[in-house]
């Protein structure tokens, strides 16, 4: 489930869409994902007393499932340059965390392997 929220930005259909593409890209290089909540915030930084240009902030946090815990944000003056940042950001933390799961998956055949071997020796 994708949920997108809108702090301080006007709901505008059109960022709407262009965030659900871009989690929607990662649910199909990732499957389990299509079973988390995941919770989008669309927010912009406007500062009354400081000059300068707005500044456009996305969260992206997986709130369960395999990936669950996980959470990126990014900023950027242009909201679409921070998607992007963002969609690519969690693309490397997805990646390096089913990493992390396959080398402790081959650990532990390792010294399943290993046991047995030393019980059959024994």
């Amino acid at each position: 489930m994708i949920q997108i929220k809108f702090k301080n930005l006007e709901r505008s259909e059109l960022a709407r869409e262009a965030a659900l593409e871009r989690i929607e890209t990662l649910v199909k290089k990732f499957h389990d994902l299509s079973e988390s909540k995941i919770h989008v915030t669309l927010e912009m930084e406007n500062s009354p007393l400081q000059a300068g240009p707005d500044m456009f902030r996305v969260k992206l946090y997986i709130s369960d499932g395999r990936f669950g815990g996980i959470r990126v944000t990014k900023s950027d003056p242009n909201l679409y340059k921070a998607l992007a940042d963002m969609t690519e950001h969690m693309l490397e933390k997805l990646n390096r965390t089913g990493d992390k799961e396959r080398v402790k998956e081959r650990t532990k055949a390792r010294q399943l392997k290993r046991l047995s071997v030393e019980e059959n020796v024994g």
